[in-house]
């Protein structure tokens, strides 16, 4: 229960992160996006040591990793008035990835065919890398590229990945 209300906090911290942003107050969004980072770690952590694993947790947390990020890339490339703003190709690929996702596991769910929504290494490895270079941009660290290109790495990795194992579970569903 409480492991899905902080997930819920981090979808509700959303509209005020991107406010934050839009009116060039910076140290506040970065403030809301690191204690949502701080809260994914802390949720997480409570739902494998709790045992408070839900069926609605499963499905939120990581959602309000996606919303999150989703919202955080595309207003790190589109607010140009931010000190450092991402390239597009980077918006891109990320959003490109959890769109592929997000339709894979819709089609899945569309063919009635059961999946364990499981996060692996590599998704949960793309997860904090975005997330280090969505706080290094809004930091403004000057070699955020480097964290950027580490974040590309893994969320191609790791697509690829979860498109693997999605073609696994339709090959498997149908044999």
């Amino acid at each position: 229960m409480i492991p899905n209300l902080i997930s819920l906090y981090r979808i509700l911290s959303i509209p005020f992160f991107i406010w934050s942003l839009k009116e060039g107050l910076r140290e506040i969004a970065l403030l809301i996006f690191g204690v949502a980072v701080i809260s994914d770690f802390i949720d997480g952590y409570l739902a494998r040591k709790v045992p408070s694993r839900s069926p609605l947790g499963k499905i939120i947390d990581p959602l309000a990793d996606k919303f999150l990020l989703m919202s955080a890339f595309f207003c790190l490339y589109a607010f140009k008035e931010l000190p450092m703003n991402i390239p597009f190709w980077v918006l891109l690929v990320i959003v490109s990835r959890d769109l592929i996702i997000l339709i894979g596991a819709g089609i899945i769910f569309l063919m009635g065919v059961s999946m364990e929504i499981k996060p692996t290494l590599w998704g949960k490895l793309t997860t904090f890398f975005q997330m280090m270079t969505v706080l290094s941009v809004l930091l403004g660290f000057k070699l955020s590229f480097l964290v950027w290109d580490t974040a590309i790495i893994f969320t191609v990795v790791s697509g690829a990945q979860y498109i693997l194992r999605g073609i696994k579970v339709i090959a498997n569903a149908n044999s």
